[in-house]
């Protein structure tokens, strides 16, 4: 089979006729320069579903695919990325290339950008060397592990020029973004409260080690952690339909306050205006079995709260003049505000170039320009999720400084990074 690689190894006038602009070649033509090549690493439940959003772009060649269980990379390969390029490209590619180490994705030249949906206590350690490698990224939310690494993670995207999509792809969806600004341009008055209802914190592990799978490297797959018990929970096997349980457990995810609180107090953080900052107060329930009823306060003095509403993962943006509530499924908004159409003076939020989130990655690779979730935007995100966990461990009453990224207690400023497991982990 003929690679477009190969091609323009052996074809110099086509080869040179493909750096040609689009514009030139007409409108709507995709020149192959512009065709951007991508890596998978980490390609489990959430990269298969990944896998087709980004080829129905029709702007990628996907060369790479990794990851510590072969029977991962075999499906993400032999069957899904089959089935998904006759179905939406109608025709058949060159698989990708499998891998295991995914220092060797980084090291290929020819690949532009990665894509990265491994558990979160890897996600830090990948990026900032896919960085440091000169590639771009998609990385999902929540963005890192702790807040150390959140902030790092931003230095080395800054310092070596790169892009960085965080997975928070609400915010490329239209009910998300009007209810932020109704909210932003005063539609319900003023805010004095948000309500954010997602589930708790994290809780320790409470199964028995199992025999790791033959087709498994577990000790990749702990990465930065310590030693630790395989279980079939913490890495599905290709066979179970839930979602990997390594979320719920500490040490190796945030529980759903970092796995949905990454999208909903992203939501949240999106209409109060607040993408550059966060909190300055926290106020965790003092019962030591409680998994909700944390407060925030911004030092304008609107207070946000972990408090369930009884309608599922969503927000609720409280005004003295009325309430807007959004989620997934629904989008409430009171009778007068129902058919309001914005000012031109207002306020108008960020739409995702391409009218899809991964569409608008790909573009802000071309441009150079800022995706519609940056770093900074995933990580002041990532770090509101970080700092309620480490108030729900402590549970006592917390001050956050957003400039210095610390808190006025020692015990608290111990929790914003870990240590990591060498060689796996990256300086901090």
């Amino acid at each position: 089979m003929t690679t477009r690689r190969n091609f323009l190894k052996t074809t110099g006038t086509l080869a040179a006729f493909s750096i040609v602009p689009r514009n030139v070649l007409g409108k709507g033509f995709l020149a192959p320069s512009d065709v951007i090549n991508l890596g998978f690493i980490g390609v489990g439940r959430q990269a298969r579903g990944l896998q087709g959003r980004f080829l129905e772009t029709k702007e990628i060649n996907l060369l790479a695919a990794c990851d510590v269980d072969k029977t991962k990379t075999e499906n993400f390969t032999k069957e899904l990325f089959v089935k998904n390029t006759k179905q939406i490209l109608g025709e058949e590619k060159t698989l990708p290339q499998v891998y295991e180490n995914y220092l060797e994705v980084l090291d290929r030249k020819d690949i532009d950008g990665v894509v990265i949906a491994t558990p979160d206590h890897w996600h830090a350690a990948i990026a900032i060397r896919a960085a440091e490698k000169g590639k771009d990224i998609y990385l999902e939310k929540p963005l890192t592990f702790t807040v150390a690494e959140g902030r790092a993670l931003v230095n080395a995207v800054r310092k070596n020029n790169r892009v960085l999509q965080t997975g928070s792809m609400q915010r490329s969806g239209d009910n998300f973004r009007k209810a932020c600004e109704l909210v932003r341009n005063g539609y319900i008055g003023e805010v004095t409260e948000v309500r954010v209802t997602i589930g708790g914190p994290p809780k320790p592990v409470d199964f028995q080690p199992e025999t790791v799978p033959s087709t498994m490297n577990w000790d990749m797959w702990l990465g930065p952690n310590q030693p630790h018990g395989y279980h079939h929970f913490l890495a599905p096997r290709l066979e179970d339909t839930f979602w990997g349980k390594w979320r719920y457990y500490k040490g190796f995810g945030g529980g759903d306050v970092t796995d949905w609180g990454a999208h909903m107090f992203d939501i949240a953080q999106w209409g109060l205006g607040m993408d550059e900052t966060g909190p300055v107060e926290l106020y965790p329930p003092t019962d030591p079995s409680a998994e909700q009823g944390m407060v925030f306060k911004y030092a304008n003095g609107v207070k946000m709260i972990h408090h369930d509403f009884g309608k599922g993962n969503a927000v609720q943006f409280r005004g003295k003049d009325g309430i807007i509530e959004v989620s997934r499924s629904f989008f409430n908004v009171p009778d007068k505000l129902k058919d309001v159409q914005l000012k031109a003076t207002d306020i108008k939020l960020a739409t995702p170039v391409g009218g899809n989130h991964y569409k608008d990655f790909l573009n802000a690779m071309r441009t150079r320009q800022k995706p519609l979730v940056d770093v900074e935007t995933g990580h002041r995100t990532c770090t509101v999720c970080n700092i309620a966990n480490i108030g729900y461990e402590l549970r006592k009453p917390l001050k956050w400084n957003p400039q210095t990224e610390k808190f006025d207690d020692a015990n608290a400023n111990k929790m914003l990074s870990r240590k990591m497991r060498e060689p796996y982990g990256v300086k901090i």
